[in-house]
């Protein structure tokens, strides 16, 4: 028996792994979370499959169907949204798997940040512009260590990309204005992948009143950098004519070329 955490994807059903929906569609049982993941991720579920709904679910509700689940020999699909890996809660659901003895396996899936930037043409790492993304959350309810509070990230001035956090849009813009400058380029993208999709742009002056007025408050990623807009970065290396790698010897320049 074992327990497949599966990344569904941010949220249109055929962004899936083929992977985890083959899981899906073998598994006994399959526990997902309602709230964000669609039901026709879990539609393929084979006949007579027990399909359960996690989001009205304590952790001890959780780990009961699996321990059911186990006690019976079937493998179960515990799918979750974008990918398990971040802001999955899934850690504290694969702690208790292993005080139980209970193997588990985690399927990666898109995650909310890369349909995001694939929502709006973007590449989040530009040449000599920004070579770093950092992946983070604004603080509510749930505290941040103190050396990873915005205001400390914001520092790098490398692009982010804020999960969770579009009810705290005042705090967002305050916290980054005095590293990145009120005129830095943020964008919204609202369920990212879904028929619901939506997108707002602006600046970190002026982008909390255009969330606002768009009646955005859930199911949004936020991304703030100079990579949303800019045009003039540099060219990469990779394919330069005069740049060698692995795969291409550099072309010879005319000075090169001189006996």
């Amino acid at each position: 028996m074992r327990v497949y955490i599966i990344g569904a994807g941010p949220g249109d059903p055929k962004l899936i792994t083929v992977r985890g929906a083959e899981l899906i569609a073998r598994c006994p049982v399959v526990l997902y979370t309602g709230s964000l993941v669609p039901k026709e991720v879990v539609a393929s579920a084979r006949e007579g499959a027990k399909v359960l709904d996690s989001a009205g679910m304590t952790l001890d509700e959780i780990l009961a169907v699996i321990v059911e689940a186990r006690d019976a020999e079937h493998d179960v699909a515990r799918v979750h949204t974008g990918d398990p890996a971040i802001f999955g809660s899934t850690a504290e659901q694969m702690r208790r798997m292993q005080e139980l003895g209970i193997e588990y396996e985690i399927i990666p899936g898109v995650s909310s940040f890369s349909a995001a930037a694939a929502a709006l043409g973007k590449e989040l790492t530009l040449p000599e512009l920004s070579q770093t993304v950092i992946l983070t959350r604004a603080e509510g309810r749930t505290p941040m260590p103190d050396a990873e509070k915005l205001e400390e990230l914001a520092r790098h001035r490398a692009t982010l990309c804020l999960f969770l956090s579009i009810t705290l849009m005042k705090d967002v813009v305050e916290a980054l204005i005095p590293s990145y400058g009120g005129d830095c380029p943020v964008a919204v993208v609202h369920k990212a992948s879904c028929p619901g999709q939506q997108i707002v742009q602006g600046t970190l002056a002026d982008i909390r009143e255009k969330v606002k007025d768009a009646g955005i408050r859930t199911q949004s990623m936020i991304l703030v950098g100079h990579v949303l807009t800019s045009t003039d970065f540099a060219n990469s290396r990779l394919y330069d004519p005069e740049f060698s790698h692995r795969f291409r010897k550099a072309a010879k320049t005319p000075k090169d070329a001189t006996p």
